[in-house]
């Protein structure tokens, strides 16, 4: 009879670890999220567990959005503006050479100006961010 030739080699030279699941109350996972503090909460119950040491967890600094209701009418007022389209096409005016630069056409690029700097300064202070000079 042939040897018999083992084709799944890899499976059994690293094996999982076994899974375990756990049923939680909302409230229970709330108190394990607190007290994780941050840490994947698998992670936490076994140190907790195994009296293993906490890692330190590595934290982004996202800004928090301090008022969603302004961030949400910019960013209706742009979806429903053509000014991104608008400012394109004076853009590639511009650059092609082909934008008479009259007394109505300054006054419009000066509005869409203004327009992009109030909507910055509602951004910015809706992130809770200084604005400063645009």
């Amino acid at each position: 009879m042939p040897a018999r030739t083992e084709f799944n080699t890899k499976s059994k030279q690293s094996k999982r670890e076994a899974p375990f699941s756990l049923r939680l109350t909302f409230d229970e996972r709330a108190k394990l999220e607190t007290a994780a503090n941050g840490v994947p909460l698998g992670t936490y119950i076994k140190c907790v567990l195994f009296d293993r040491e906490l890692p330190k967890v590595r934290r982004r600094h996202a800004a928090p959005v301090k008022d969603h209701r302004a961030i949400a009418q910019v960013l209706a007022a742009l979806g429903q503006s053509r000014l991104s389209s608008n400012l394109n096409q004076m853009a590639r005016a511009v650059n092609t050479g082909t934008l008479p630069v009259h007394p109505e056409t300054e006054g419009d690029l000066r509005k869409a100006c203004a327009a992009v700097q109030d909507m910055r300064q509602v951004l910015l202070e809706a992130f809770g961010k200084d604005g400063g000079p645009p």
